[in-house]
């Protein structure tokens, strides 16, 4: 970065946790206050959790955000520092993520649609396994899974719940979903599936009144559903923001060689 270049505003936002809000104070007072629609970018402190919030809540603006971890999952954020924050930040690395769009078909006819910046999951509602007949580009791919759900994961989302469920890890980068059954039953050796950013998934819920099903777009649940769709929303970008040398990317790397 040369001494000419400009430094970017920054807005800051925190999750509910004392400290995180403490910390937004802190860094306030020593960067200013700078409104959102006025702000290069947005630094968000909190978790993965609160991560996911902002990118959500971002949507419309859909500035970069540069997160620093005050949570007690940090995978997706970097590590908290007060000195020399604009620096960091205009020295970082930037990836570009396209949330999932979910399209629901409730029991009663009615149809419910969400963005999932993480995953889309469909998950028993009792006792009763969940019996999801499950297609990919309009071909049957298995006519009967007998599990406790099933969901399609983005890379941003594949070391949240997806990898939680034996699911891979995934390259930001990289042009790929993942589709991963939650507790299979039948087929029990079936372990999921890589596929083409490019896949439409559908899910049919079988005995659907026997066996009800919820599907849930990160924190939007549509219960008793009869049928959803799951495909990448390319047109819409988010832009998160890794120190440089950490990126995202080596993160990923670093878990999948831990001991």
């Amino acid at each position: 970065m040369t001494q000419s270049t400009p430094l970017p505003s920054l807005h800051f936002v925190a999750s509910d946790r004392p400290e995180a809000r403490e910390a937004c104070k802190e860094l306030q007072d020593r960067y200013g206050i700078v409104p959102l629609e006025q702000a290069d970018v947005i630094v968000a402190l909190g978790g993965d959790g609160f991560m996911l919030e902002t990118l959500h809540a971002n949507l419309r603006a859909r500035k970069p955000v540069y997160g620093m971890n005050w949570g007690s999952v940090g995978f997706l954020m970097n590590d908290y520092a007060i000195e020399g924050l604009p620096e960091r930040v205009a020295e970082a690395d930037r990836t570009i993520i396209h949330p999932l769009q979910m399209d629901a078909w409730a029991q009663t006819g009615e149809v419910h649609s969400g963005l999932a910046i993480n995953e889309v999951s469909l998950l028993r509602q009792t006792r009763q396994t969940a019996k999801l007949r499950v297609t990919v580009n309009d071909r049957v791919r298995l006519e009967e899974l007998t599990c406790d759900g099933c969901l399609v994961a983005t890379p941003a989302g594949s070391t949240a719940y997806n990898l939680s469920a034996h699911g891979p890890i995934i390259p930001l980068d990289a042009p790929s979903l993942a589709l991963t059954p939650i507790s299979a039953f039948r087929p029990r050796r079936w372990r999921g599936a890589l596929l083409s950013h490019t896949a439409r998934v559908r899910f049919e819920v079988l005995e659907a009144e026997k066996r009800p099903v919820s599907a849930t777009a990160d924190n939007f649940e549509v219960r008793n559903v009869k049928a959803v769709e799951v495909r990448e929303r390319r047109d819409i970008s988010l832009v998160m923001m890794f120190d440089a040398g950490r990126t995202y990317e080596e993160r990923v790397l670093a878990e999948q060689f831990a001991g």
